[in-house]
Formats: C-alpha cells, structure tokens, sequence
C-alpha cells in the first residue's frame, strides 16, 4: 500500500478562475500572526501539538524512538476535545464482525468521498490499535465473559462500538494515555509544556517555486501558567498536529473551548494544502436551552439512539422512520437534515428526544454522564422527553495529509480531527474519530522515527515567510462565528455564502495597527491570536462551501439539493503567493 503523494498535489486541477461561485469572494488572507519576537529558543527532535488521543499517541511512541520529543498543549494534559467523547471508538472486535464490514458502513457514511485506501488502513489496524490501548491502561466496559462489550450506533451494522463508563469513553481514554504521560514526564528525553498556544509553524527557505520551506519548528506563547513565559520558538525536525477541531468558529457547539481551529489556521498560513473543509457535522442531538444559548453545548449521544430511543417532532410524531430505512440510526447529516426540517415544517426550534421506554434503571446505568448533566438542567432522561437540537459537532476536512499523515508541507504531519486522512470523506461515521486519531497518529509517529533515524528530515533555518501579518480584535469573534453560523451552518445557500463571505472581509484584520479614537483596537495576545484563527477557518469554510453547488454529506445546499457526480472531488484550498485562497479538486479513485 502506497504512502506517498500528500495528495492535495496529486492529479490536483485549479477551479476555472472565471468561476462565478468564487472568483469575486475568495479571501486574501495573512500569512502569520502578528506577534513579539520569540524570547527564548528550544531545539527538539520532534515536536507534537495537542493532548487529545492523537496528540498523546503520538508523543508516547515517539519517546522512545527519536532523542527528544516536547509535547504541548492549550490547557491542562487532559483537556482536549477527546475528554468530552461520549459514544465510544469503533473497532472490528467481535469475531462476527469484520474490517471489509467496518470499510463499507464507512464508504456510506463518507456519500462517496471517502479515500478507500486511507479506510483499509484505519479498519485493518484499528482493532489492534484499540487492544493497545487497553495494554496502556485504559478500561473498557466489558461482557459476561469478560470480553469488551460491543454496542451500535447510526450508521453502523453491527456492533462494534466499545465504550468506558458507559457513556465516558473519552474521559477514560485520556485517563490512561494522561497516566502514561505523567509516568514519563521527569524523563529527559520528553518535555511537556501546558498552557501553550501555538501561533505559527516556522519554515525555512523558500522552494524553487517560491513556496514555503520544510516545517522546522513553531512559535508559542505560554499563557502563565507553562514551564517557559511568553513568546519563544521550538524547532524541530518535524512537527505533528493533533490540536483538534473547529467549534469555536460557530454560535453553539459541543467542542470545548480551546476548539478555535489553531492548527488548521497555522497550517494554512505556513502554506499546507486544506481539504474538504466544507464538510462540518452538526451532531443531530444537542440539548436545546434555548436561541440565546452559546459556548459548548450538552450533547446527547447518539448511543442512546442506538439504544432505542426516538425522535418526536413538537407534536409528538415520529418522523426519521419516513426519511430513511435505518430511521433514528440513519447517518449523522441525514439525521440534522431531517432535524432541521422539521423544525422548520412544525415551525419549532428543537425536536423531542424519547428514552423512557428504556427504563430508568438501564438508562442511569448505561448513561450516568448524560443522566447527570441533563438532571443540572432539570431534565430527567427516565421521565422526561428531552428537546434536542442540532449544533456543530466534528470537522470531516483539515490538513491533508497521505497515509503516514504527511501533509504536502514537508516536515509537517498532522493526526486526528485537525486532518482531512481521506476517512470520513463528506460525513463522519459515529465513534470513527477516536480511532482515526489513534491509527494515524501512530502512524504518523513511526514515520517520523524512520526519517529522522535515516536522515531524511533534518533541523532548517527558519526565516521570515513573505505576505502579510493578520490580528483580528477579540471583540469581532462573536460577529464572526454569527456570520459563520448563518452562512456555511447546517442548511446553505450561494444568497447567504455570499453574505457570509463579504462580512468576513469586512472585518479588521489589522488590529495591531488600527486605531479607535486615540486607542489601539487589540495588542497581539491570546484572545486576539484565537479570534484571528477563527476568522481565517470561517473565511475558508464559507468559500469552499460556496464552491460546492451540491449536497453531500455534511454539505447542504438549498439551492443545490442533489448530489453531483462531477463533485466527487477533494476541493483543496492553500494559499497563493500573493495571500489569495486558491481552490483546486482532486478525483476520489
């Protein structure tokens, strides 16, 4: 199996320039952060960014294979997105089950985009993946017989879904792989800085074409609370980013808070190839509080559906069996879509979400987390229906990158959400995001071991990339995410796209230089650095959703409902010499 061609360049075509979908509305956008000078240096083999199951895999595999590895991070060590997954990792354990069953549901769910090759990978090495991390200390929920014990959720045809805790199997995950951290963390060999934003990726000398050098390290700021202060630089032979999703760039979401689309931003501005970032999953069911309602939201997973439970519209009728033959366990987009119209047909702003027939006894058993969060909200999952909602869940695009999660930035990888591995395609199957992340981060890993141990990634010079620098004041977020969430949010069109990309151009961007009456508008810090990486994914995000006159997945346009065969393509988005987002597709083999 080939692992070459990091494939936005590969069989890549530019969209014609003339394209009336985008020609006047792709973003010119900076190429770095504005930002101090960095005020203290560390030189490493290899530098791993985030601690969800990606970032975590990643580090302890490598800190035995390459001299000297640093691991940071936004927050505390177990504060990634993977802490809040709930329904569990899919695997092909059960010996009635099967990889060839585990790929097809996946192509399914993926509407044709999926990259067959990258799925072999992830359903042929997932099981034993999985099996490792139970070696690594992580307890799973297991049968009478002491095996792991399996359950189903939407999209899936058998039961392969292991959880933890019932309905805490992120949490547990990142307890084991956390543990196995801090068990190293006084070796000389690994440093772990928390606290740490990461602001750019540092290059070296131009390629012939101009383009930006090899990846050589980042820059990073240490919120206060790290083992450095303030700005400085790591270098590296190879960087991995494992820094997670995109929430943040949306009104509501079930991400945590650091989900500001950092690594996506930095990638992008350091000159890798982005791919299917119009595909975002809004999970079908997230606990609907009301329109005022922002931050991350309390999701309901979709195992309670694969339980049983149903879905009632505002007049207690139930709708998805019309929809589709799995009804309630149809994949996550056809669930939303379904949502969201009927929302719009009974004229409400949620759905009804019904367990009780589940028992009270089985329901607090199998889903103690949800039972409790829904009680601190005066929902009582064993008596009550609950009123659910659509919101922003999983990014199915990111950093492209080949097989052993090489982007087409040499010397950068990337593993988890914050890539776009071929795997998902359009539509991300449930419970597949915990162990893309564990397969290809693994990968990932034992690739930079073999080029570092042969020679073939070697410590550059950074230097200063041409274009522009970018600082977008804090106090724009909440514009931003507004115009993000109307325009590329669950149901599009090209009116409100276009709408969404000209507000997006019409926010500052020069922060740092701008006045207001006398005052600067912002100085470049966290809140700032976030919010400018926020505006750079919406900007994307709006334009490659513009590009796409279809539906697809986690794409819906209204005014393009159907699916379109001459859009089976990888749209790739990169940044041009002079700042300008150029768009190109690559064919799905």
């Amino acid at each position: 199996m080939t692992t070459t061609a990091p494939a936005a360049d590969a069989a890549a075509t530019s969209l014609p320039s003339s394209d009336p979908a985008t020609d006047d509305v792709l973003p010119r956008l900076a190429t770095r952060l504005a930002a101090p000078p960095a005020g203290w240096t560390v030189q490493v083999d290899a530098i791993v960014v985030g601690s969800g199951i990606a970032g975590l895999t990643a580090a302890l595999e490598l800190r035995t294979r390459v001299p000297r590895v640093l691991l940071v991070t936004k927050d505390l060590l177990g504060s990634g997105s993977t802490v809040w997954a709930q329904g569990g990792i899919a695997a092909a354990l059960d010996p009635e089950d099967s990889p060839a069953a585990h790929l097809s549901d996946t192509l399914v769910a993926g509407a044709g985009l999926c990259d067959p090759r990258a799925v072999e990978v992830l359903v042929t090495e997932g099981p034993a993946r999985v099996r490792e991390l139970v070696g690594r200390g992580a307890v799973f929920d297991t049968a009478p017989d002491g095996q792991i014990s399996l359950t189903r959720e939407g999209g899936h045809h058998a039961d392969r879904i292991a959880h933890a805790g019932g309905d805490a199997t992120g949490a547990e995950i990142s307890r084991a792989l956390v543990a196995q951290i801090e068990a190293v963390r006084d070796d000389p060999g690994i440093e772990v800085i928390e606290h740490a934003l990461v602001l750019d990726v540092l290059t070296g000398p131009p390629d012939a074409d101009g383009r930006p050098g090899a990846a050589c390290g980042v820059t990073l700021h240490v919120i206060g609370e790290g083992q450095r202060d303030g700005v400085g630089a790591a270098l590296g032979k190879a960087v991995i980013f494992a820094t997670g999703g995109i929430g943040q760039v949306f009104r509501s979401s079930t991400n945590p808070p650091q989900a500001t689309g950092d690594g996506i931003a930095a990638a992008l501005r350091a000159g890798a190839a982005l791919g299917d970032v119009e595909f975002v999953q809004f999970h079908p069911t997230v606990l609907w509080l009301g329109s005022g309602v922002k931050g991350q939201l309390t999701l309901v997973s979709e195992a309670v559906r694969g339980e049983g439970a149903l879905l009632l519209d505002t007049d207690g009728v139930r709708f998805m069996p019309d929809v589709h033959p799995m009804a309630e366990l149809a994949p996550r987009d056809v669930v939303a879509h379904a949502i969201v119209r009927q929302m719009a047909a009974t004229g409400s702003d949620h759905v009804w979400l019904d367990a009780r027939h589940l028992g009270a006894d089985f329901l607090r058993k199998r889903f103690p987390t949800i039972h409790e969060r829904l009680l601190e909200h005066g929902i009582d999952l064993t008596n009550d229906l609950v009123p659910v909602a659509p919101a922003q869940h999983y990014h199915s695009g990111g950093v492209v990158t080949d097989l052993v999660g090489r982007s087409s930035l040499r010397g950068l990888y990337a593993a988890g959400e914050v890539a776009c591995t071929g795997v998902h395609g359009a539509n991300r199957l449930a419970s597949n995001s915990l162990l893309e992340g564990l397969v290809f981060a693994h990968r990932a890993a034992k690739h930079v071991t073999e080029q570092v141990a042969a020679g073939a990634l070697h410590q550059q010079e950074p230097v200063v990339r041409a274009g522009d620098e970018a600082l977008v004041a804090a106090a724009s977020r909440s514009r931003v995410q507004r115009l993000a969430t109307d325009g590329p949010g669950v149901l599009r069109s090209a009116d409100g796209l276009r709408r969404a990309a000209v507000g997006l151009a019409a926010v500052p961007t020069d922060a740092h230089q701008r006045h207001d009456d006398g005052r600067l508008l912002a100085a470049p810090q966290v809140a700032e650095w976030e919010t400018t990486n926020v505006h750079q994914v919406a900007s994307v995000l709006t334009a490659t959703a513009l590009a796409r006159e279809e539906s697809r997945g986690g794409h819906a346009r209204a005014d393009f409902p159907a699916t379109d065969e001459r859009w089976r393509v990888r749209l790739n988005a990169r940044l041009g010499h002079d700042g300008r987002l150029e768009l190109s597709r690559t064919p799905i083999d």
